[in-house]
Parts: structure tokens; sequence; C-alpha cells
């Protein structure tokens, strides 16, 4: 077995270690934050199935976003729809046999790199080209984007202009999934891709892309809007009053 296979072998183990145990501990995090104030953002449901309904609508068609600014809502669907298919397409290396879903999305996220690609590269464009989010932005915010446009760029070019041995990528994550690492194809396109995806599954737990999750715990989302019939009480603030 080569060096560069096992080097690459122990980054994605400890990767996916990484990533995992900050997920849940992020989570697990979130779920203990009190929310002291009934906050949701009205009009706001009246119900808990209103709630689940604009939960949906926030998480599948960023209805916020649309409402408050169009152009961005455009450029942040086309990343986020893009990258859904591409994640799919690349379902096919960890699934033998390939789910028949995945088969069919293979075309569809063959191109949809190059949505997300463009979507990144208008959200980095407003980065510079608008006053307020410019100030408000940080370094971390550009890294981030540049990161991702690189993952992008790096996967279009192995896609459309240097094609790698997709076979023997495979053979390496389902061996890596079965404990039984297997030789990588040693194409620098493609070290450059997975070097780049490992380091967005480390940082990503400790990142501002956490609001992929963190948006199921908005108090300003998942608050049903009843303060008048039922009085909100934090958990923390019950159990004082259990105490008392």
């Amino acid at each position: 077995m080569s060096t560069v296979t096992m080097i690459y072998a122990g980054m994605f183990y400890i990767a996916t270690l990484l990533l995992v145990v900050g997920l849940v501990y992020k989570i697990f995090d979130y779920s203990r934050t009190p929310a002291p104030l009934k906050i949701p953002t009205t009009p706001a449901p009246t119900s808990q199935k209103g709630v689940v309904y604009r939960m949906a609508k926030e998480v599948v068609l960023f209805e916020s976003l649309f409402k408050s600014n169009k152009w961005i809502w455009v450029f942040g669907y086309l990343f986020h729809f893009g990258l859904f298919l591409v994640l799919a397409r690349h379902l096919r290396y960890f699934t033998e046999p390939v789910w028949f879903w995945v088969g069919i999305v293979q075309p569809f996220g063959k191109y949809a790199s190059i949505m997300m690609v463009v979507g990144l590269a208008g959200l980095l464009a407003r980065r510079f080209l608008v006053d307020r989010v410019r100030y408000i932005s940080t370094p971390s915010d550009y890294l981030m984007l540049v990161l991702l446009i690189a993952i992008g760029l790096s996967g279009m070019l192995m896609t459309f202009v240097a094609h790698t041995d997709i076979v023997a990528l495979k053979g390496f994550f389902m061996g890596l999934m079965y404990l039984d690492v297997q030789p990588l194809p040693q194409d620098p396109i493609l070290l450059v891709h997975l070097a780049l995806v490992a380091l967005l599954m480390v940082i990503f737990p400790i990142s501002k892309l956490l609001h992929a999750p963190g948006v199921f715990f908005s108090p300003t989302r998942n608050q049903v809007d009843n303060p008048r019939e039922h009085r909100h009480v934090a958990a923390w603030a019950a159990r004082l009053d259990q105490n008392n």
C-alpha cells in the first residue's frame, strides 16, 4: 500500500471522527440552550403543525431569504440546490449496489456542480460589492466561500477535463467503510480535491456553516405563536420553580 493511500485513509478517518463528534456536541449544545422568551417572527403559526410547515418552507425554499432579498436568494438557492444534487451523485461511491434514485440523479448532479460554483461566486461577490455586507464580513467568511469554490472547481476539472479512475476511487471509500483500505488513485487534482473536502469536514463543526442544523433550533422559527394561550417557561426556569 502506498504512503499516499495510507495518509489519505488516516486523514479521512480523523476528519470523519471530528465531523461526527463535533456535530453531535454542537447539536446537543443547541438543544440545551434555553429560550427564555416567546419570540417567533411574526406572522407566525399558532399550531405545532404550522411550525412544521413553516420550517419545511424555510429549509426547502429559503422563504425568509426570498422575502428579504431576491438576488441573494437566487445565488443561495443555486448553491444549496446544486450542492444537494452533487452530494446525492457522490453517494455512488459509498453504496453497493448503487441505489436506483442515485443512478437517476447522476446526469443532473454532473452539471449541478456548475450551478453550485456560480451560486458561490455570486455570494462571494456580494461580500466584496455590497458595503453593509463587506463591513460585517470576517476573513473566515471569505475563506469558507473560497474553500467551497475550490472544492467545486476541482471536482468539475475531474468531471469535464482530467478524469480519474472512479472504480478505484469507489474501492478506496468502500474499503474505508469496511476497515479494509484499498489503493487510492494518485491523480494530483483528485488528491487536492480530497484534501480540501477533508479540511471542510474538520472545520464544519466550528464554522458558520452550522446554520444547516442550527436553523431547527432557532426560537424565531420553531416556536408556536401562542403567548396568550400558554405561558412560556424556559426549562431552567421550570426547574427553579419546582425546587422552590
